[in-house]
This record gives structure tokens, sequence and C-alpha cells, in this order.
């Protein structure tokens, strides 16, 4: 019945899945029952703080059939092995960005999930923000007018460890997908024409070929253009914005920043989760498809080159 809870199982309990489980610690409709994390420590942590059953692996999660579906919050690279893991057991997915470091990755997952017959959602929170998808919706009835230009930024308080950033795909497959995908969403355009200038200071030597912060111009097929900020540090804490010029208005919205701390990305995972949950029982994806996550790093790989 679709009124029943839609048991997830969380694999992967590090910063992004513990992440999910605050923005869904409580929830009747979309409860996490289960994690699978290797590292017995960050496994431990979840299963002690939210009561959760706990396994080492994946496949040792999904033969319990405890759960209805599978959220992915494992490192970029393993994205596509723990995806044909999980759809060879028939469960829906719901997979983290970028959904694999290249787009040939995500385009495999899609063609795995298609023989499975089994959903594949990637996690592209900003897509559940209110004020996000108001703003869309504005820009969709034309009430700005012609679009001439996005700014989308992102800038973090401060960089992850640099291991992370040596595997993750760097500043634009890792951080940059969220505004590549932020900008096709709004605009209703693919992105052509990236071009990128990334900063010379790298103060991490672990992350050497990762630059602190980066910028990349595009135009959407739309006609507007496009530029992402990107930023490894910002002293006042996590900062996400979106600046749209339209020929009949303009509009400035900073819908992540210190003042509020993560709260406005826990609302919009957990709205994700609902989200999900209804395209599994045979809604509409309301979220990004595996298309869009191909467009979203395409996007990245272009600038990163």
């Amino acid at each position: 019945m679709a009124s029943e809870p839609f048991r997830l199982g969380l694999v992967g309990a590090g910063r992004m899945g513990a992440t999910h489980l605050r923005a869904l610690a409580g929830s009747a409709d979309t409860p996490v029952v289960a994690v699978a994390e290797p590292v017995a420590a960050l496994r431990e942590a979840a299963a002690g703080a939210y009561g959760l059953a706990a396994y080492e692996s994946v496949d040792q999660l999904l033969e319990t059939g405890s759960v209805d579906g599978v959220l992915i919050v494992t490192p970029s690279p393993t994205h596509l092995a723990v995806i044909e893991t999980v759809a060879s057991a028939g469960l829906a997915i719901l997979c983290e960005k970028p959904c694999g470091l290249d787009p040939d990755d995500t385009r495999r997952a899609a063609r795995v999930v298609v023989a499975a017959r089994v959903p594949l959602q990637v996690a592209y929170w900003r897509r559940f923000v209110p004020e996000l998808v108001a703003l869309r919706e504005r820009v969709a009835a034309g009430e700005l007018g012609e679009i001439l230009s996005l700014v989308c930024s992102q800038w973090d308080g401060s960089p992850p460890a640099g291991r992370f950033r040596a595997t993750s795909g760097g500043i634009f497959v890792d951080m940059g997908v969220h505004e590549f995908d932020q900008a096709r969403w709004l605009t209703g355009g693919n992105l052509v024409g990236v071009k990128a200038v990334a900063s010379a200071v790298v103060t991490d030597p672990e992350a050497a070929g990762d630059p602190d912060a980066a910028q990349a111009i595009a135009r959407a097929t739309t006609g507007a253009t496009v530029v992402v900020s990107l930023g490894r540090y910002f002293p006042l804490g996590d900062v996400a914005s979106v600046e749209i010029y339209g020929t009949r208005g303009y509009e400035l919205l900073r819908f992540l920043d210190p003042v509020g701390g993560e709260a406005a990305q826990l609302n919009a995972l957990a709205r994700q989760a609902a989200a999900f949950a209804r395209y599994v029982r045979g809604g509409a994806c309301e979220g990004a498809s595996v298309d869009d996550a191909v467009a979203a790093l395409e996007a990245a790989v272009a600038a990163a080159r």
C-alpha cells in the first residue's frame, strides 16, 4: 500500500551518508532501516545513533530482503559497481551524484537498470529546494522575460580531505555537477561551449591537480549565458546561490548560507527521498534522470579538460 513506509537501505555511511541519515531521521514515510558500510567505526556509529540494522557489505544487506529501495552514498568511483549489485537484486536505486566519474559510467548504469527493469534516480538535491522550485516555475512562466544570464555559485566553508579530493574527480566533477545540473534544470536547455579557468592555488599537497577555486562559462541552448563559480574556502561557512538576469526581471537567491546551516539541504534531501518513493510506486520521476546526470557530467568533464 502507498501509505506504508518506503524502507530505505543506505549504502555508505561516510560524510554524505551521515547527512542523509540526519535528513531522514524520524521519517515515518521514508525511513532508513538498514546500513551497509565496510568501515566498522562508521557502521557502528550509524547503527547506534539511528537504531539501524548494520551490515559490512551491500550483499549482506540485500540478502535480508528488508528494504524497498537502496540509497547509494558510496565514493563516486564505486557508484557503477554498487548500482550493478543492487540492480541485480531487483531493487530501486537512488544514487548520489554524480553517478560515476565519467559520462560513460552513467550510460552503463542506465543500461544496467533498463535490463534489470528497476528505477534509477540521481540525487541532485537542489531540485527539491522549494525556493529553487518556485524560481524555476517563474522562469518557465516567463515572469523574468527572456533569460540572458544565469550565475550559479557554490563555495564550501572548508575543503574535504585531500585523499577524497584526489579520487573524487576534482572540483568540477565533485562540486560543479550540482551547478551544471541546476543550470540545465532552471533554463530548460542543454549546455554547450563549456570553457573554464582555475586558480593556481592548491593548499593541500594531497590534492595536487585539484584547484581550490575554479570558474566555468557556457551557453545554454535557450540562449542564456551560464557562469559557474566554485571554491573550496569561504570563511563564513558553506554557501550556494543562483542569480538570474532576464529581460523583464532579476533574481538573486542564496538558498544555502552559513546562517541557516544545513537546514535547507536536509529539508531537500527529505523531499527527494519522498519523491523517489512516489517514483518507485508508479509516479513520475520528479528528480534527476540518468540522462540529466549524463549531461551534467559531460559539462563537468568538459570544464575539467
